[in-house]
């Protein structure tokens, strides 16, 4: 316990807890509305397309996460506007948009003058690396969706469990889908120094399912989510201090070892009570 209460006299290991926390309340948010709604591969789509605005950055001298949310932002946006106007079908429309990103992004790397940019912390994530800037954002972001979901609330209820009730009833279905698809493209690029663009959408899942464990109501299943991604967040990152392995592996890893416990625990109850 000692050497843990250590480990906040550094400034490095400051930041990476506040991004673990800021990481779990945004990914725990919108993440139990991905899986309410269903949409994990609409995300994942989004997660792998901003890749080509990493790309662009990187070519063009920016910030690579503003590129990359940009890039998802038009990404998700265009993954609705395909499904709505088009009548893309999803499936086909995540893909379109998910080989668009990755293909963009190879060739720009590619493009770039000079030596090939390190993308280690961009695909598999670094918490231990998040910028000051990145703290800030990340805790707006926090704020911004603690509120939206706060003054919507019933809104975004009806949108992610009956959108056709919602339609008829003259709610603005459209535009909630659209800013809530703005959202999680934000969300996910401002997390993918957490655990990387190969492992957010793990992020976005693993704590609901978890907290799907013990509930089934939207209310509760969102802080039980912000609750477990915290959990698996920061003892995540402890592991991979302790251990010296990638953070954003250890994350996931332990949210995985969480879900399982939690799993265990929660069958062995349900037959003791069983048999009582």
């Amino acid at each position: 316990m000692g050497t843990i209460i250590e480990l906040f006299s550094y400034d490095f290991f400051i930041h990476a807890f506040w991004a673990s926390l800021f990481a779990a309340i945004s990914c725990g948010i919108v993440g139990t509305y991905i899986v309410s709604r269903r949409i994990v591969f609409v995300s994942g789509g989004i997660t792998h397309a901003s890749f080509g605005g990493i790309g662009i950055g990187y070519f063009l001298g920016w910030n690579p996460l503003l590129g990359a949310a940009i890039f998802a932002i038009l990404s998700g946006l265009g993954i609705q506007l395909f499904t709505e106007k088009a009548k893309v079908r999803e499936d086909s429309s995540i893909a379109i948009w998910w080989s668009l990103g990755m293909a963009i992004g190879i060739i720009f790397v590619y493009l770039t003058p000079g030596y090939a940019p390190n993308l280690m912390s961009y695909l598999f994530g670094s918490v231990l690396t998040v910028s000051v800037t990145e703290l800030w954002l990340m805790g707006a972001l926090s704020v911004i969706l603690i509120l939206f979901f706060v003054l919507f609330y019933r809104l975004i209820l009806y949108v992610a469990f009956d959108e056709e009730f919602a339609r008829t009833t003259g709610l603005p279905v459209s535009v909630i889908n659209y800013l809530l698809i703005s959202l999680i493209a934000i969300t996910i690029v401002l997390n993918i120094r957490v655990v990387g663009i190969i492992l957010i959408l793990s992020l976005l899942t693993l704590p609901q399912a978890t907290a799907n464990l013990f509930t089934k109501d939207f209310k509760r299943m969102l802080p039980l989510s912000v609750l477990f991604a915290f959990i698996g967040s920061f003892v995540g990152l402890l592991f991979s201090f302790f251990v010296d392995i990638p953070s954003g592996a250890s994350i996931i890893f332990t949210l995985v070892l969480l879900f399982g416990l939690v799993k265990l625990a929660v069958s062995t109850k349900q037959k003791l009570a069983s048999r009582a």
